[in-house]
């Protein structure tokens, strides 16, 4: 499929491309979960390409249909689990839809509400392309229950909800873990270029920890990433921006936006602080870099995210 007929898609592009009322999405939660059968699709539908910036998981108790990353094609069967991450390009069939449920979160959320370490604790959420799971109907019960009342609690008005699903969220991601991706490592999946990725998320994931925790004060540019793997920056560039559809500018961006609104929703560090820990000498220019990429100041989005 050539690049060009490719789009990237965000939550909000998701519930437009379903027919899914946006009033109902919340764009700071970063969390989303949708019953594909209130969607009301035309049978059978096939989707665009697109290349999405949120981490899915689909649960299919009655349905069929299939899923295309990259250049492998997965049949979606009755009884099965399936997970895909940010990157690569994809497109999802459907020929029958009974009983499916579609939960999509961003990095924001898991940070924020799950863990602040949760790619360490979770690492199969780094993986690029993950067969669909099929599970015993005792096990697809006990995730039914779970993603069932994350729903309940996503279409309530509780002023706790987010902490709420963050905690119903933390049981799924645990016993998915258990039952799936105990051993998982990400290093040993995929081929070269697939490594090239993982071992670039899992440095920016270490280096903006070594950031936030004070244990170093430079900031990573697109050489010293090149350098972790001996590359050449060009060559790391390319094989970054051809994998994932976003260049290295855009991942350090997204990571370091990430971790500033985690540090300010729960922490106690003022903004001068704040701007430090993330390799900014000042904090004017944190504040102007943070309403770029946010629409939003530090300040402001520090008072209407308190709880």
């Amino acid at each position: 499929m050539a690049e060009k007929n490719i789009i990237t898609k965000t939550l909000y592009d998701l519930y437009i491309e379903l027919g899914v009322s946006v009033e109902m999405l919340d764009p700071k939660a970063g969390i989303a979960i949708v019953n594909l059968n209130d969607v009301g699709f035309e049978l059978p539908y096939k989707s665009p390409a697109f290349r999405p910036n949120y981490f899915s998981f689909l649960f299919v108790k009655k349905g069929l249909g299939q899923y295309t990353i990259d250049d492998n094609n997965f049949t979606v069967e009755p009884g099965s689990i399936y997970f895909t991450n940010p990157s690569n390009y994809r497109t999802f069939e459907w020929n029958a839809i009974e009983e499916i449920y579609l939960i999509c979160f961003d990095e924001s959320f898991l940070k924020e509400n799950v863990h602040q370490d949760v790619f360490n604790e979770f690492s199969f959420l780094l993986t690029e392309t993950v067969q669909p799971k099929i599970l015993n109907i005792e096990f697809y019960s006990q995730i039914e229950q779970i993603y069932l009342q994350i729903q309940k609690e996503y279409l309530g008005n509780s002023r706790y909800k987010y902490r709420i699903i963050g905690s119903l969220f933390v049981v799924l991601l645990i016993k998915i873990k258990e039952y799936f991706w105990e051993d998982y490592n990400p290093i040993y999946e995929g081929n070269r270029s697939s490594q090239i990725v993982k071992d670039f998320k899992r440095a920016l994931e270490q280096h903006y920890r070594d950031l936030g925790s004070g244990k170093t004060q430079i900031v990573f540019r697109v050489q010293d990433y090149a350098n972790a793997q001996n590359l050449h920056p060009n060559y790391l560039s390319t094989v970054i921006k051809t994998k994932t559809g976003k260049p290295i500018a855009t991942w350090i961006a997204d990571k370091t936006i990430s971790e500033a609104k985690s540090l300010l929703q729960n922490s106690t560090a003022s903004i001068k602080e704040i701007a430090y820990l993330l390799g900014f000498s000042e904090a004017a220019h944190f504040s102007n870099y943070f309403k770029k990429h946010t629409n939003i100041s530090p300040v402001l989005y520090r008072k209407e995210t308190a709880n």
